[in-house]
C-alpha cells in the first residue's frame, strides 16, 4: 500500500479570548491518500478550521498545534512562513467557501488567475494568460475573455465560485482542500464541477478533502467520510456506508434530512449528549 499523501496527527486549533481558551479543533488525527475524503458536520464543528490549519492559514489570535502535519513526508509544522508560501498553491491549495471575501476586489480576475502561475514557476505573461484562459472553460465559464477582464463585484456568486476553483487548480496542486466548493452553484453546474474534481483525482492522482454540510452529496461523491462534532472526529467510515453510520450524532444528522414523499410532519430535532464532545 502506498504512503498517504497527507498525515495529520493530534491537530489542535486554539483561540485565546478574554474569557479563556476556545478549542475549535481538539486533537484530531487522520490520513488522506489520492482519494476523495469528505468532512461533514454542523457549522462550528471544526471542518473549515481543520482545512485552514493544514495550510497554516489560521492567523492570531488563533494558534495551530500538532504532533505532525506531513504532506508527502514533509512536516508542514516545521517549515518557515516563507517555505509555506512555496507549498500553498503549488503542492496544496484551498478553495474558500465565499468568493466575495476571497477574491481581491481591486484586481481584475485575469490578474488573479495568472498570479499563482507567475509565483510558482518561470512562465511568461503570454503563457500564463493562455493557461489561465483554458482553465475557466474547464469549470464551465462560457465567456472566459469577459470574465478575465472583470472585477469580482461584476460576477455572480456562482461565477465567483467557479473562478475560485479555477484559480486553485491552475498551478496543479497534489492536494486540494475544497470548503463548500459548490454551495453557490445550481444543480447542473454543481455536477459539472464535481465531475471536474473527480477527474483530477482519478487521472492525476490528486488528493481531495471535500468539506460540506450536504451528507447526500458527500455520500455519492466521496470515498471516505469523517464526521466532526465540537472539534473532534466522532466517526469515520466509507462514504457508501454512510447510511449505516452507528454514532448517534451521525444518525441524528441523517434523520434530519428532508426526504421526498416523507410526509408533512416536522423534521426531527437532533438531541445532543455531553459525552459526544468528550
Amino acid at each position: 500500500m502506498s504512503a498517504p499523501l497527507l498525515e495529520v496527527e493530534d491537530l489542535r486549533v486554539l483561540f485565546r479570548t478574554r474569557t479563556g481558551i476556545v478549542e475549535a479543533v481538539r486533537g484530531i488525527s487522520f490520513a488522506v491518500g489520492r482519494e476523495r475524503l469528505g468532512i461533514v458536520g454542523e457549522s462550528g464543528s471544526g471542518k473549515t478550521m481543520t482545512g485552514r490549519a493544514i495550510l497554516r492559514l489560521v492567523r492570531p489570535p488563533g494558534v495551530v498545534e500538532a504532533r505532525r502535519v506531513a504532506l508527502q513526508g514533509v512536516d508542514l509544522m516545521a517549515l518557515s512562513e516563507r517555505q509555506m508560501r512555496k507549498v500553498r498553491g503549488a503542492q496544496a491549495a484551498m478553495v474558500m467557501q465565499d468568493p466575495k471575501f476571497s477574491l481581491n476586489p481591486v484586481m481584475r480576475i485575469g490578474r488573479q488567475l495568472t498570479e499563482a502561475l507567475k509565483v510558482h514557476g518561470r512562465i511568461s505573461s503570454r503563457e500564463a494568460r493562455k493557461k489561465a484562459l483554458d482553465m475557466p472553460g474547464a469549470v464551465q465559464i462560457r465567456d472566459p475573455e469577459r470574465v478575465f477582464k472583470a472585477y469580482p463585484h461584476e460576477l455572480s456568486g456562482g461565477m465567483g465560485q467557479r473562478v475560485m476553483i479555477a484559480m486553485m487548480l491552475i498551478p496543479g496542486p497534489e492536494l486540494l482542500i475544497a470548503d463548500e466548493p459548490t454551495s453557490a452553484l445550481d444543480v447542473t453546474v454543481q455536477m459539472q464541477v464535481l465531475g471536474i474534481l473527480d477527474a483530477l483525482v482519478r487521472e492525476r492522482g490528486m488528493g481531495l478533502i471535500f468539506i460540506s454540510h450536504d451528507l447526500n452529496l458527500v455520500a455519492t461523491f466521496c470515498d471516505r467520510v469523517l464526521v466532526m462534532y465540537a472539534g473532534r472526529i466522532v466517526e469515520e467510515l466509507d462514504a457508501k456506508n454512510l447510511e449505516a453510520a452507528r454514532h448517534p450524532y451521525t444518525r441524528g444528522l441523517l434523520n434530519c434530512l428532508p426526504r421526498i414523499g416523507g410526509g408533512k410532519e416536522p423534521l426531527p430535532v437532533l438531541h445532543r449528549e455531553a459525552a459526544w464532545a468528550e
